[in-house]
């Protein structure tokens, strides 16, 4: 069968990008060693869940603190229906990483089944979360170390970006490089709160308040009863807790083969281990009637009482404070993955696609960090600016995925789907409630910023998708071009005078061309007028077979005269294919290309800003030992 211009391919595959060849998912295969174990998923893409134990129960018993010591009573309840949510939540998550096993958890579940704008609408939510979650680890870990050295307190803001260069140049090593990494301070951070929880339990005798003496206390006044309304301020402010719980869900491409396997397996060690120290954190609360003050943190004040204030205590700070600060990776293992497949699908500029000999999507990489640099030096380095915006963007993402679970479920029904679909409904209506009752109670501080910026993403995304359709269409992408066939050709050549560079040039041309002029550029200064009757004498003495064509310009210009001449031959050569071929040299070393005068970069922009004529840029190399 023949294919006519015009007919679609039998591909029908329009984008841009072109279809990947299988990766190679066998043991030992060259791109495995660069992909995640189980335990290794663990270190990587659950700091910023593990670490949210060190904040979340404080920002339960903060809200409490305003009905004082009474409203404190309520603490494990509010902290139950949290861990509630999120075993819901970790369940959901596992059914998502099986039916989507290329990543991209909500987005791809969206994507699917709920529609192009819906989708777009929970990548911007994760976008938005995984962003603000590298700020807001940061500024708490480096908080946590100015706490203990008030000295390096004014430069926080240095301190936070440093970390963020330490973090970010791990991942760029790979993520494999980023979870050995981070396992030590991962396991040393679980291991100490276990270990609190146990040690709390069974602890008697005097309990040690030495961390909180001398700091004000926060409580309100006495009160009988709690409302409803502080309940759920207090259940949105712990809900902070379950941000990156869908991390593991949006990275399966990262794991060792069988992929979907072992992210579920990581998946359900992380809702294990962090539903264990949620509750046990809030039983001791309760046991040894841990009042918040200032200055001080509950974790810090549970320690304190567990183990008494030693050596331990400050080993649980010390983990506490490094785990905070490198909770960022969770978002630098989840987001180039997820940017990679919104860059797939023509939503981001494809160089989000791109990875590096490690598997690493460095452009996802870099911009991730640029932005979390650019929020650290806003907020400067203040983690109360940043936390208000923080888990509004994740719960969108929450319900768009469990809605988009019941329609997968409800279309391909296959056994026992109603309990998968009823499952996911559960969590469709737990998170969406909490993304309003989250939204509503944080929105005068700073979470109208959130609800701003979501509409803008998808906006941004729809403009970027509409110009790479629009490429498509000129490209016309995905249809049976016609037949090559060979038109006339005229190669210009820009020239200052007379070297091997000018040699090659003009080689290079008449390779290229049927017909070759040469070009220079006078001007009406005395000096420039000597070159120029110099470089014709030299030129007719050289005779290369080639005219030489002078071009006066009345202004010291380069790149627009050039392009004045160009656009003069496509209107006298009609369909006559113009090529620029721009002599230019490559020094041997980096730093020497700061001596070069950039007159092909200038000819270059000119002639693609004012004509169609093909450019060709000629790169002479100047070897290392020339002196």
């Amino acid at each position: 069968m023949s294919l006519h211009p015009g007919e679609p391919l039998a591909s029908g595959r329009p984008a841009l990008l072109p279809t990947d060849e299988p990766p190679d998912t066998r043991p030992g295969a060259p791109g495995e060693r660069h992909k995640l174990t189980a335990l290794q998923g663990l270190a990587a893409l659950s700091l910023d869940a593990m670490a949210s134990v060190a904040y979340g129960p404080e920002s339960i018993v903060l809200v409490l603190a305003a009905a004082g010591a009474y409203g404190l009573g309520f603490t494990l309840p509010v902290t139950v229906a949290i861990a509630v949510l999120l075993a819901v939540l970790v369940a959901s998550y596992r059914q998502v990483i099986a039916a989507f096993p290329d990543g991209g958890g909500s987005y791809a579940v969206a994507k699917r089944h709920l529609g192009r704008r819906t989708s777009l609408v929970a990548a911007a939510s994760l976008i938005l979360d995984y962003v603000l979650n590298v700020a807001v680890s940061v500024t708490a870990g480096v908080a946590a170390l100015t706490s203990a050295f008030p000295e390096l307190y004014g430069d926080r803001a240095w301190i936070c970006l440093g970390v963020l260069f330490l973090v970010t140049a791990v991942n760029l090593r790979g993520v494999v490089n980023s979870a050995k990494a981070f396992l030590v301070p991962t396991a040393v951070f679980v291991g100490s709160i276990l270990v609190m929880i146990t040690v709390g339990q069974f602890r008697d005798g005097p309990v040690s308040t030495e961390s909180a003496t001398g700091h004000a206390p926060v409580l309100g006044e006495g009160a009988t009863t709690v409302g409803a309304l502080l309940l759920l301020k207090a259940f949105a402010a712990g809900c902070s807790a379950l941000t990156g719980v869908e991390a593991v869900a949006n990275a399966v491409p990262s794991f060792r083969a069988p992929a979907a396997r072992r992210a579920q397996h990581t998946e359900m060690a992380l809702g294990a281990l962090l539903g264990v120290m949620l509750i046990g954190l809030s039983v001791l609360i309760g046991r040894f009637h841990l009042q918040p003050v200032e200055g001080v943190t509950v974790l810090a004040q549970l320690a304190d009482a567990s183990f008494g204030h030693n050596a331990v205590f400050y080993v649980v700070q010390f983990a506490t404070m490094v785990l905070l600060a490198l909770a960022a990776n969770t978002s630098f293992g989840g987001l180039p993955v997820l940017m990679s497949l919104l860059a797939r699908d023509n939503y981001l500029p494809h160089f989000f696609a791109l990875k590096g000999d490690r598997q690493v999507h460095r452009h996802g990489v870099g911009w991730l960090a640029a932005v979390s640099g650019l929020l650290l030096v806003f907020s400067g380095g203040d983690t109360n600016t940043l936390v208000p915006l923080f888990a509004i963007g994740v719960f969108v993402g929450f319900t768009i995925c469990q809605v988009g679970m019941v329609r997968h479920w409800n279309e391909l029904r296959p056994n026992g789907w109603q309990a998968k679909a009823a499952l996911n409904g559960l969590g469709a209506l737990l998170t969406g409630v909490s993304a309003v009752v989250v939204t509503a109670t944080k929105f005068t501080e700073g979470a109208w910023m959130i609800v701003l910026a979501l509409p803008l993403l998808v906006l941004a995304f729809d403009r970027i998708h509409r110009a790479y359709a629009q490429i498509g269409a000129r490209l016309e992408l995905g249809r049976v071009p016609q037949a090559p066939h060979r038109s006339p050709s005229l190669v210009v050549v820009p020239v200052s005078g007379l070297s091997k560079l000018t040699c090659q040039a003009l080689a290079a041309a008449r390779s290229l061309g049927d017909d070759v002029v040469a070009v220079t550029v006078t001007h009406p200064e005395p000096d420039d007028r000597q070159a120029a009757e110099a470089l014709r004498r030299d030129w007719e003495l050289w005779k290369p077979g080639v005219e030489l064509v002078e071009v006066h310009s009345e202004r010291r210009a380069l790149g627009r005269p050039l392009s004045q001449y160009v656009r003069k031959l496509a209107v006298t050569h009609p369909g006559t294919q113009v090529t620029v071929l721009i002599p230019e040299t490559e020094p041997a070393h980096v730093w020497q290309r700061l001596l070069q005068n950039q007159r092909g970069s200038v000819v270059a922009h000119a002639v693609r800003r004012d004509t169609d004529a093909v450019i060709c840029r000629l790169r002479f190399r100047i070897t290392a030992d020339l002196r």
